[in-house]
């Protein structure tokens, strides 16, 4: 099967036909069962019970008991219409130490589970290996350890021996990049080790792993071998709205350099024979290349036949000199991660389906030679439980996203096979334990119950119609339920609000429209000022891509911003478009589109002083909130009191006695940077005290620069205001540094909030902004205005927030 396959049927965006379609789950994540039937310890076991490792110390000993509720589970699968099942296989559950005897009831589970599949006429896709390492085997070196890609290849003959003559499709090793750097190089996951040096030779094993296993696989006669790689496109932050964009030489080799070590590492030894030059540079500077044998890149450049694509966020970057590597990513020197402009889910990962595009486009055209699995995509979110109903609608619009992206890539030439979701089922996240939820499916975990979330009903008709909508279904309204039900708009307001003034067979009448729709209340309709439209807007933006992407990617508190202005405008039924114009092209693009008609109103994140936009978004006609500082006149806006939060900072440092305040100021362009270098100089006005200001560029590194110099300038300060965490925290390095010690030497205020904030040493006192009622306000503003209502602004409060840094 091929991309010309594809058809569009009707109102159908068709897939292929035979696209294959399914979830994906793993072992650790959903067994439980840990001491249950010979299986033996992994890592992830002595991981997950070592104190501080794990959210809440939560461990998989339980997870989702799928070891004794698979059968209920295959059950579950069909009912959802799932044609494909990829699980992973417990290594410990086979060979408890690692090699030696084989544990017959390990192997009996996993015959069960792939007859069971079969009867349910679901196609079984098992992963040998999904990071849950036999103890015994870390002890004698794990991943770093050579013999370990040795045993791998014996524990996959065991398997395939059993289960080869019912299994088509093996996948070998599951994301390299994330077992090596998170597990040996910064030890946020098992077995925890942080050396970069061990992180690249944990890397190459797993590789030499995988080839030594699909030969054996090959030789037992296996159809299809797959590799599955957590794949990202490298992009800077100018080329997400354009990835076509030129960039200047300095970009371009960070870029590289970045996509060497994320995609290429693995890619090019796979399915080339060859490491790229730039990663074995970086190996040979940090650790050598001794573990690099003759004869091992012929090893791991066997034949495969799929390659299996997780993709969840885009990678973003761009040149920085001065910048130190990050931890991640050894050997990034003079690179800045800065994160995209987007929505994010519910760990902090940036939305952004057209990556999914740009991945598939990318492989197809750069190794033809293979086909495409997308084995991993999903997102975690907040789900509200609601009775016997799950409604998830931020996946929902996830997926959706996701499917027209790799709709997109088939149309343009990319061999894509099919499509496997993630998660099955809620599970246990790793190291964040049981707090975020990626399932389609929601599991208590105190009861076991299973529930299916409304993503996974939307799912169903996609596998059902194998394809989508081809335009997006709208979300049901107040209006579309107060017409199902004949009743009033506000008849329905009062019941979604609880109130009794509703007769109990009225109330029976709405609520039954209610499930019949799928609506989901929200805070607008709860206010009756919702009114549908098509689309809105959110529009970033900014005088230039470089000072865009400065002024938001490096605030940690930017995604939080969006995220809220998303979800409120999408609780009130609008479709939101996110637009971003960092540049003259973007500008001249976000302006034509909101005169043209295209939207019903535009939520404008700006703050430049420099920035035409606002003020030609007004000429449009469009209705405007901003989203910060407004630039253009009688522009409604809502904004935080970035001026008061710093003249509290100042006032707060004057009464714990400090009489020498420096403050390092944001980027002189920046509406909030100069509103609150004006609130340290008003608390300043009446002491008799000088001001004292350096300048950064909101970034950690020029956080450090600018109180560098300014211990050069007047190395009798006592105190410094920071208008933003990032550059307070690098003011905190360069203190440290210098030998001063804070607070007694040199106290520190910041300003923003952001989550590390109080656990910098010392913790840091900081200005809180209210980001997330800040994104929600611009949002109920626009919806306001869109009623009919006034134009109106608001200005929330600040909080200071005293640690131990003053």
């Amino acid at each position: 099967m091929t991309a010309t396959s594809i058809s569009s049927r009707g109102e159908t965006l068709a897939f292929p036909p035979g696209f294959i379609w399914g979830a994906a789950t793993a072992a650790y994540q959903i067994e439980g069962a840990a001491h249950v039937d010979g299986r033996g310890a992994s890592v992830w076991d002595t991981f997950s019970h070592t104190p501080g490792r794990i959210a809440d110390g939560h461990t998989g000993d339980v997870a989702c008991d799928h070891y004794h509720r698979y059968a209920d589970d295959v059950r579950l699968m069909a009912e959802l219409g799932l044609r494909a099942y990829r699980f992973s296989i417990a290594w410990p559950r086979i060979q408890p130490a690692g090699s030696g005897p084989v544990n017959a009831e390990g192997l009996d589970f996993y015959d069960r589970l792939v007859d069971e599949l079969l009867a349910a006429d679901i196609v079984p896709y098992p992963t040998l290996y999904h990071w849950d390492l036999p103890q015994a085997l870390e002890d004698l070196g794990g991943w770093t350890a050579r013999d370990t890609a040795y045993r791998f290849a014996d524990y996959a003959r065991i398997v395939h021996d059993r289960l080869g003559d019912r299994v088509g499709t093996w996948m070998t090793v599951n994301e390299p990049w994330v077992a090596a750097v998170l597990g040996y190089g910064i030890g946020v996951h098992a077995p925890g080790r942080a050396s970069a040096a061990e992180a690249f030779r944990a890397s190459h094993h797993l590789l030499l792993a995988h080839g030594l296993s699909a030969r054996v696989l090959r030789e037992g006669g296996a159809r299809e071998i797959a590799l599955t790689l957590n794949l990202a496109p490298v992009l800077t932050p100018a080329q997400l709205s354009d990835p076509d964009l030129p960039v200047s030489a300095e970009d371009a080799e960070a870029v590289d350099r970045v996509d060497c070590l994320i995609n290429r590492q693995f890619l090019d030894p796979v399915l080339r024979g060859e490491y790229p030059r730039p990663t074995l540079e970086i190996m040979d500077r940090i650790g050598g290349l001794e573990h690099i044998r003759d004869g091992d890149l012929a090893t791991i450049n066997q034949p495969v036949d799929l390659l299996g694509i997780n993709y969840y966020t885009p990678c973003v970057v761009r040149s920085a000199p001065g910048e130190p590597a990050n931890a991640a990513y050894p050997g990034t020197e003079d690179i800045r991660f800065s994160g995209a402009h987007a929505p994010t889910t519910a760990m902090g990962w940036a939305i952004v389906p057209t990556g999914l595009t740009q991945v598939l486009t990318r492989l197809s055209r750069d190794y033809p030679e293979v086909g495409l699995l997308v084995t991993e995509n999903g997102a975690a979110f907040d789900d509200l439980v609601d009775g016997d109903r799950v409604h998830d609608t931020d996946r929902t619009a996830f997926f959706e996203g996701h499917l027209r992206a790799a709709h997109a890539a088939i149309e343009a030439g990319a061999d894509l096979r099919g499509f496997l979701v993630w998660s099955l089922l809620d599970n246990f996240e790793w190291a964040e334990g049981y707090h975020k939820r990626f399932g389609i499916v929601h599991v208590d975990f105190e009861t076991q119950r299973r529930l299916p979330k409304d993503s996974a009903l939307w799912y169903r008709e996609v596998i059902r119609h194998n394809g989508l909508r081809r335009e997006r279904a709208r979300r049901p309204t107040l209006e579309a339920v107060a017409a199902r039900a004949g009743v009033s708009r506000s008849t329905v307001s009062r019941v979604i609000n609880g109130e009794d003034t509703v007769s109990d067979e009225f109330r029976a009448i709405v609520m039954n429209a209610v499930d019949e729709l799928g609506y989901v209340p929200n805070s607008a309709a709860r206010s009756l000022v919702t009114r549908r439209t098509d689309s809105i807007a959110l529009v970033v933006s900014g005088p230039a891509a470089a000072a865009s992407a400065d002024a938001g990617a490096d605030d940690p508190a930017f995604s939080v911003t969006l995220r809220s202005v998303v979800r409120e405008l999408e609780e009130a039924g609008k479709r939101v478009t996110l637009m971003l114009a960092d540049s003259q092209d973007g500008r001249t693009r976000v302006e034509r589109y909101a005169a043209s008609g295209y939207v019903d109103g535009v939520v404008l994140v700006s703050g430049h002083s420099s920035d035409p936009l606002p003020a030609a978004l007004v000429r449009t006609g469009v209705p405007v909130v901003v989203l910060g500082r407004p630039v253009a006149a009688h522009t409604p806006y809502a904004d935080v009191d970035d001026a008061g939060g710093a003249a509290a900072a100042v006032a707060h440092l004057l009464a714990r006695g400090r009489r020498r305040i420096a403050a390092i100021a944001g980027p002189p362009d920046s509406l909030a940077s100069r509103a609150r270098l004006e609130g340290y100089r008003e608390a300043l006005r009446d002491t008799g005290y000088r001001s004292i200001i350096a300048v950064g560029d909101l970034t950690l590194a020029s956080g450090a620069d600018a109180m560098r110099q300014l211990l050069r300038d007047d190395p009798a300060l006592d105190a410094v205001f920071v208008a933003g965490d990032p550059m307070a925290i690098g003011a905190l390095r360069a203190l440290a540094e210098s030998g001063r010690r804070v607070p007694e030497d040199v106290a520190v205020v910041g300003f923003g909030d952001v989550a590390t904030a109080s656990y910098t040493v010392p913790a840091l006192t900081t200005v809180r902004t209210p980001g997330t009622e800040q994104g929600r306000t611009a949002a109920r503003l626009l919806l306001r205005h869109l009623a009919g209502g006034p134009a109106s602004s608001a200005i929330l409060p600040t909080e200071l927030v005293v640690r131990e840094s003053t």
